[in-house]
């Protein structure tokens, strides 16, 4: 089996779980790093209307697709036929499906903009910040409750549903605005899920993966270029670029 992710990294967390998900199925995969200047453009728009990451291409059977959750999804229905990373049976199966929903709309949303207001606006707005910092606790406080005595979100294995809060949480320490090491405190149970997870060696394949990616592109952490401020200087330098290039 085969199957081609064309992708980029930056700042997405996304990538490194569809990554890290082929990895674990031992799915052959090609990568195809687009620029954060092209996500836009043609050929990514021809593939994703929403000029968005990550997309995949299936040329086992001709399937493009986006949107995360939705690749998460089809990757576990077309290549985990042993259901080493699901659950067929009922309640699991639909419990899964909650735990990815949560995510999408309820992690990387918070994550994210909480990121943008501490990191890359270019204006403080302490009630921004303190109003998704907080959030991001909040969905921190839902998974630790719900952790206390298990292992895993859903029965007695990892599944995808919790790979899929890794690539965030891994980095929660930037949507809180705190020391990475501190980036637990008061989650005990999330650390221990968290950490069980990222000492896998396909967590820690992906990560390579991703450093070599974004350091050819000389991107920094946070997926802007080495030396750019925020991301305001990154628009302006993308934009002075592309209107040198068309003269």
């Amino acid at each position: 089996m085969y199957a081609r992710a064309t992708c980029k990294w930056l700042h997405n967390g996304w990538l490194s779980v569809v990554v890290w998900l082929l990895e674990e199925l031992q799915v052959p995969y090609k990568i195809t790093s687009i620029k954060f200047d092209d996500v836009k453009k043609k050929p990514l728009i021809d593939l994703n209307p929403n000029g968005r990451v990550p997309v995949i291409e299936d040329p086992n059977n001709g399937l493009t697709l986006w949107e995360s959750g939705a690749i998460i999804t089809y990757l576990i229905k077309q290549y985990d036929t042993n259901q080493r990373l699901t659950y067929t049976t009922f309640p699991e199966e639909h419990h899964l499906n909650q735990w990815l929903h949560f995510q999408t709309s309820g992690q990387g949303p918070y994550y994210g903009t909480s990121g943008w207001f501490l990191h890359l606006h270019p204006e403080k707005f302490p009630s921004a910040i303190d109003r998704y910092t907080k959030q991001v606790s909040r969905v921190l406080g839902v998974l630790e409750g719900w952790l206390e005595g298990k292992q895993w979100l859903v029965g007695d294995k990892m599944t995808y549903a919790d790979m899929a809060w890794v690539p965030w949480n891994d980095r929660v320490d930037t949507s809180l605005g705190v020391p990475e090491a501190n980036k637990f405190d008061g989650f005990p149970n999330v650390k221990a899920w968290h950490e069980r997870m990222i000492s896998l060696p396909s967590w820690k394949k992906a990560m390579e993966i991703r450093a070599q990616l974004m350091d050819e592109q000389g991107l920094m952490w946070n997926g802007m270029p080495k030396g750019t401020k925020n991301f305001q200087e990154y628009e302006a330098k993308i934009q002075a670029e592309s209107a040198a290039s068309s003269q």
